[in-house]
């Protein structure tokens, strides 16, 4: 037997003040899109906010539906529709904001695994990293420079 080792490096921020003036216009628009969610069943909301590499920012909120799993995440919901209308432009960075309408979501909240593997889809199809930011309500922020450190063995087409 051997065994491998995988390290991932993330940056933490421990307020939103710290970032660059870029991205908490980003986490900006991430929380504000996030208080538009349709979250009745879960109470439990996210905005995602995307820069493109043509300066547009596309916004996606968590949309719920009684009949599980037929919702879709923030994230998805911002790559599938900047996918649609810019599907030439390239996704530069993510910024993700979590929260619950039961209790306060102080800790950072990452992508889910299904939003992992479509952050991987379009960062693979582009062939650049995808910077990822995301905190909860309030509190740190943490920043990684590319999915890999949050999905390190991804799937994609080199294996159909």
């Amino acid at each position: 037997m051997k065994e491998i080792s995988i390290t991932t490096q993330f940056s933490v921020f421990e307020s939103i003040e710290e970032l660059s003036k870029d991205i908490q216009d980003l986490m900006n628009e991430a929380i504000a899109i996030r208080k538009k969610a349709y979250a009745p069943y879960s109470k439990f909301r996210v905005g995602a906010a995307l820069l493109l590499d043509n300066g547009k920012i596309v916004l996606g909120s968590n949309q719920e539906n009684a009949a599980y799993p037929s919702g879709l995440c923030a994230e998805r919901v911002a790559i599938f529709h900047a996918g649609a209308i810019y599907p030439e432009a390239k996704i530069l960075k993510i910024a993700i904001s979590a929260a619950s309408d039961t209790n306060q979501t102080t800790a950072p909240i990452p992508p889910c695994g299904s939003c992992r593997q479509s952050i991987a889809e379009y960062e693979i199809k582009q062939e650049t990293p995808i910077e990822i930011y995301f905190m909860g309500e309030i509190g740190a922020i943490y920043q990684s420079a590319s999915l890999k450190n949050l999905l390190p063995f991804m799937f994609d087409k080199k294996f159909l």
